[in-house]
């Protein structure tokens, strides 16, 4: 018997700088992920053409019929995406909105109506307007806070009858680790403070609260989240020391769950301004903003993060963002990514237990290297049961989680489809249940195959999770 509520929100997630390609066309104007070619391992290029890769994605928004006939095809009841920003205004300071762009994202709605899917909606996920970013030096300005408003209004009241779901920033805690990727700040990341590090994540706040309260005026059904990028700081050691240092981490992501969930900093705040010498400008209207808080929790999850106050005796690890130490206990991805499913649980219950708002797993996958094999008939074929593997034992520990007592109402791996990765700008790291005919140098027929994985999810739709396979032995 499902141990998932009946109408559980299965689907996959994408976002819009890394698929839809068409970076110049009817009207879009330049983001800051257009013009990272290499991702943040840079260098940042004022000249994008039409031959770098990182622009091209995989040519979703010529395609995204056939895409999203695909994810039907899986089952998809919701389908996690985002606009983006500079379709609707190009430098981020037009008086008037682009309405090809909101005519393209008509079309996008409409196809997932016409096969029953929900969509859910990131309205910032990495990538500002380039010209906010150049002029402003984007979200270290206070003047975003309205040019994002503004924006928001537009879509929100365009789609009021399409999107019941939206998000307002992708993984916002990002924003202090690494203000390019988080925030589109231009501004070498070493030059900064850590004072203009969080000021500009306080502005992404009180934009967030701004938005959430517009959203209820326009719709009172909208249901408006947060999303933070996740992890379980384990400590490597029972040392005091370590233990410590690991609850401190952790809290630097709980910070920005718990703005969101209560409208207020956490009583922590004073200690960890205080050590990093933090000081923000917070107004009494931004207060009022931030009282505005969210219907759900979502996030993202791939990976857990092991921790010492010493690092140097141990091995590092890599991870999505963040790095951590190498945990002995667990396995490891193509790129050295900790592999930890029960660490899936250990956050759905960390969440829940603070804030007793329903849960949202926004993204959950594993960038792998494929190996297509070709059939006599030309065809591709792509086993990726290594793949099939990650989802299943972690989705065991979301059902774990639920028999635990946790409200999770959704689950949505990313990437559903093979993309091009944000931080890397890569297209050999792939993470999708369908293949794209796409090569490192831009090559390929972009040809969609679905992959091994395809129908082991569909199947896994189909009986709302009861074909998952014990891992138990």
């Amino acid at each position: 018997m499902s141990k998932f509520p009946e109408n559980f929100l299965w689907g996959g997630a994408t976002a819009a700088n890394q698929l839809e390609g068409a970076y110049n066309e009817d009207g879009k104007g330049l983001s800051v992920q257009d013009v990272l070619p290499k991702g943040l391992l840079g260098p940042i290029t004022d000249e994008p053409t039409p031959e770098n890769l990182k622009l091209n994605g995989i040519d979703h928004y010529h395609r995204y019929e056939e895409d999203i006939k695909l994810f039907a095809e899986m089952g998809f009841k919701v389908y996690r995406m985002s606009i983006a920003w500079t379709r609707i205004f190009p430098t981020g300071e037009e008086k008037e909105p682009n309405e090809l762009g909101l005519a393209f994202y008509d079309k996008v709605f409409d196809t997932c109506k016409k096969y029953g899917i929900e969509p859910l909606v990131t309205l910032s996920h990495y990538e500002p307007p380039l010209n906010l970013s150049k002029k402003y030096g984007s979200w270290l300005d206070r003047k975003m806070i309205g040019f994002f408003a503004k924006y928001a209004e537009v879509v929100m009241n365009r789609f009021k009858n399409k999107v019941t779901y939206w998000i307002t920033f992708n993984e916002i805690n990002v924003t202090v680790f690494s203000p390019l990727l988080g925030a589109g700040i231009l501004e070498p990341k070493e030059s900064l403070t850590m004072s203009q590090r969080y000021q500009a994540a306080h502005h992404q706040l009180v934009a967030s609260g701004l938005v959430t309260k517009m959203a209820k005026e326009i719709n009172p059904d909208f249901k408006v989240g947060c999303m933070v990028a996740s992890q379980p700081r384990y400590a490597m050691t029972c040392h005091p020391d370590d233990i410590l240092y690991a609850m401190e981490q952790q809290q630097e992501t709980t910070f920005f769950v718990h703005v969101h969930a209560t409208g207020e900093y956490p009583y922590y705040t004073k200690r960890l301004f205080k050590e990093e010498n933090v000081e923000i400008d917070i107004t009494d209207e931004d207060r009022d903003y931030l009282s505005h808080t969210v219907d759900y929790i979502s996030f993202s999850y791939y990976n857990s993060r092991t921790m010492a106050k010493d690092p140097s005796p141990y091995e590092t690890a890599a991870g999505n963002v963040y790095r951590g130490l190498k945990n002995p206990y667990l396995s490891y991805s193509d790129w050295n990514y900790p592999i930890d499913p029960q660490g899936l649980r250990y956050m759905l219950n960390f969440y829940y237990e603070r804030y007793q708002l329903p849960l949202f797993v926004a993204e959950n996958g594993m960038g792998c290297y494929d190996e297509p094999i070709k059939n006599t008939d030309g065809t591709l074929t792509i086993e990726d049961d290594y793949r099939i593997k990650f989802y299943n034992d972690h989705i065991l520990e979301i059902e774990k989680a639920i028999e635990d007592g946790v409200d999770v109402f959704g689950y949505t791996a990313w990437g559903c489809i093979d993309l091009i990765s944000a931080a890397s700008a890569q297209v050999e790291k792939r993470y999708g249940m369908i293949y794209v005919d796409l090569n490192p140098d831009g090559s390929g027929s972009l040809e969609r195959t679905p992959k091994k994985s395809f129908y082991w999810y569909k199947k896994l739709i189909e009986t709302n999770g009861d074909s998952l396979q014990s891992n138990e032995t």
